[in-house]
């Protein structure tokens, strides 16, 4: 495959129309979370966790929000867990403790996708999988409404409205969860397989056999006033919880509680390096500054490529690319930096290049590098069960004494 050098220097809108004609889905746009070291740096600074503990459910109205909003920098280490983790040293202790463990889950979730990889797109441990397809969200409702025009628009949401989306999705309206974990996958500028398969599985009961029930109550308690607004109000279609379910029990899968090759999941420790690099090539789970492949190389120019037939299938939204052009812009204000479409594992085989590991399963599509440099873990993974978060925690935590 060719690979298309891009000019970043027109507007993100520009080149998403220029050069990614049916690469993406949805309306032309961009978040108002704007892409970039700068734009991280800066919401990192300006970071006030306190009250984080009692508001980082609350949705509406927006300026209640205690959410941070940091994930999309924290998905693509453009901020590691680490730096987030340790910045907040000095925050009110209930609110660092509710903030940290919200970054361990994103860290178990991390952790769970490197050890079974695809096997993460079936059921965990229960089956909750409705084989019906379509559209499980009712846009009559207004509550449903709003929070999509804001995931369409922004490509972001607070947690406590995408555990909504994904229970009036499945367990309201029985749609097969795969379908809207895929859907949302599309639209958010932080989506992670990692983070999004798990957050589905454990709402719709695939993890933890306990279906997360939506209804009214949790609007009118998380946005009050939305519901007195809605057409629906007086005939609410979500005015109780659904039908309580059991899910069965499924197969266990071995991996889920032991890891024969804990090693293979945390990737290498040290650096690897075979020949000398005649780039560093970024991916989309490492585009920090401080990318560990980038800081070691310094003096060779940097590569980022646009996975051409993964953007076909896959037909994100132009919010994600617009975020991706935002962040790669910013980086080159400081650093060498070329910019291609094609495809990022035919180009590392076409030239010498450095890369950081990531801890997802299309790594492995890589079979010539020069370098690869460790990833940015936040506590390494340990080969004890990962079948659910408290036990996963709780061996972290003694091995890292807590």
């Amino acid at each position: 495959m060719t690979h298309q050098p891009l000019n970043l220097d027109a507007h993100p809108l520009e080149i998403i129309e220029k050069e990614f004609q049916g690469l993406y889905s949805g309306q032309l746009g961009l978040s108002s979370i704007k892409g970039g070291q700068t734009a991280a740096n800066n919401a990192l600074n300006n970071l006030d966790i306190t009250r984080y503990a009692d508001d980082r459910s609350e949705v509406l109205p927006k300026e209640k929000r205690g959410a941070t909003v940091l994930s999309p920098y924290i998905r693509h280490n453009i901020l590691t867990l680490q730096q987030v983790h340790d910045h907040v040293k000095a925050a009110p202790f209930k609110d660092r403790e509710k903030f940290r463990d919200e970054l361990f889950w994103q860290e178990y979730a991390r952790h769970l996708y490197a050890r079974v990889g695809t096997r993460l797109f079936s059921n965990l441990r229960f089956e909750a999988e409705w084989i019906s397809q379509g559209d499980g969200w009712n846009r009559e409702l207004l509550c449903i409404d709003t929070v999509l025009n804001e995931l369409e628009t922004d490509g972001w949401l607070v947690n406590q409205t995408r555990m909504w989306l994904a229970s009036h999705w499945t367990v309201r309206n029985q749609v097969g969860w795969l379908h809207g974990q895929e859907r949302m996958h599309r639209e958010l500028i932080d989506g992670s397989r990692a983070a999004n398969l798990l957050g589905w599985q454990w709402t719709v009961g695939a993890g933890t056999g306990k279906p997360y029930g939506f209804s009214r109550w949790q609007v009118e308690k998380r946005a009050p006033g939305l519901c007195h607004k809605c057409p629906l109000k007086k005939a609410c279609p979500i005015q109780e919880f659904p039908p309580e379910v059991t899910p069965d029990h499924i197969q266990k899968d071995p991996i889920l509680d032991f890891d024969p090759d804990a090693t293979r999941t945390a990737g290498p420790l040290t650096p690897i390096k075979l020949r000398t690099p005649k780039y560093v090539l970024l991916t989309i789970d490492s585009l920090g500054d401080n990318d560990p492949a980038l800081l070691n190389n310094p003096n060779i120019p940097a590569a980022f490529v646009f996975n051409k037939p993964a953007l076909e299938k896959l037909q994100l939204s132009s919010r994600r690319i617009g975020f991706y052009l935002e962040t790669l812009k910013d980086l080159q204000e400081r650093r060498d930096l070329q910019v291609f479409m094609g495809d990022p594992h035919e180009f590392a085989n076409q030239n010498d290049v450095a890369v950081t590991y990531a801890p997802v399963p299309s790594f492995k599509k890589f079979k010539s590098l020069a370098e690869v440099h460790p990833y940015p873990w936040l506590r390494l993974p340990h080969s004890g069960t990962v079948r659910s978060y408290t036990s996963w925690r709780q061996k972290i935590d003694k091995q890292y004494k807590k």
